[in-house]
């Protein structure tokens, strides 16, 4: 089994969500008592965060960057960013590192063209929605990824930084991103990718009327396949 680098804290409760799944999907392929052989660093989210609000890219690619080449000295062979708003700096910590990033967009994309689908709609952080990189990424695969509308943006932002980092869980946040899915659907997505992290631990296939594809999930089980 290859050893996985893991880079958590953005944030914590995602975190422990992909450690719970990395080492069940470990122990679901290879039986036993077997776990999965993870180094990890989680990082102070409050630091990376105030750094993406000001849009200070390259300082929180720098923490990251020193945190992976941690990772490579402590003998890490491949590398996970457990977030998926840091896949905008992924190029900037896999040069400094040298370890393969296994990136998040890709995993869904593989499990999006499975279903047969090319146009779905994106829940995630207004990064993630907005810039550039994570749409074009999907764009790579033939999906089209279509985002809510600026008050529909606003929400999901909002419920994430000041929710679902922080382990709360409303019913009215819950029906709040079911509209938004609903009108994601009325603009022709064939599925919804939640595309934060944390958005799993929200909603999930019973509050759309689509396919869901949860990053955080499909991320993990590209990394056990990538570790055995």
């Amino acid at each position: 089994m290859r050893l996985l680098g893991v880079l958590g804290g953005m944030s914590w409760t995602s975190t422990e969500t992909y450690y719970r799944l990395l080492n069940t999907g470990v122990a679901d392929r290879c039986g036993g008592l077997h776990s999965a052989r993870l180094v990890l660093h989680s990082v102070d989210f409050d630091e990376i965060a105030a750094l993406q609000h000001a849009g200070d890219w390259d300082a929180a690619a720098e923490i990251l960057a020193a945190a992976a080449c941690g990772l490579a000295a402590a003998g890490a062979e491949g590398l996970l960013l457990a977030t998926n708003t840091m896949h905008k700096v992924a190029g900037a910590v896999e040069e400094a590192s040298g370890l393969e990033v296994l990136h998040i967009a890709d995993a869904t994309a593989a499990a999006v063209r499975a279903q047969g689908l090319t146009r779905v709609g994106l829940l995630a952080t207004s990064f993630t929605m907005e810039d550039p990189f994570y749409v074009e990424r999907l764009a790579r695969h033939g999906i089209e990824a279509i985002v809510p509308d600026p008050a529909g943006r606003a929400d999901v932002h909002r419920i994430i930084y000041d929710e679902l980092v922080r382990d709360v869980v409303r019913p009215e946040s819950r029906q709040r991103y079911r509209e938004v899915m609903a009108d994601l659907v009325a603009d022709g997505a064939e599925g919804m990718i939640l595309g934060c992290t944390e958005v799993g631990l929200l909603v999930g296939p019973d509050d759309t009327s689509v396919p869901t594809f949860d990053t955080c999930r499909l991320h993990a089980s590209a990394a056990v396949d990538w570790m055995i």
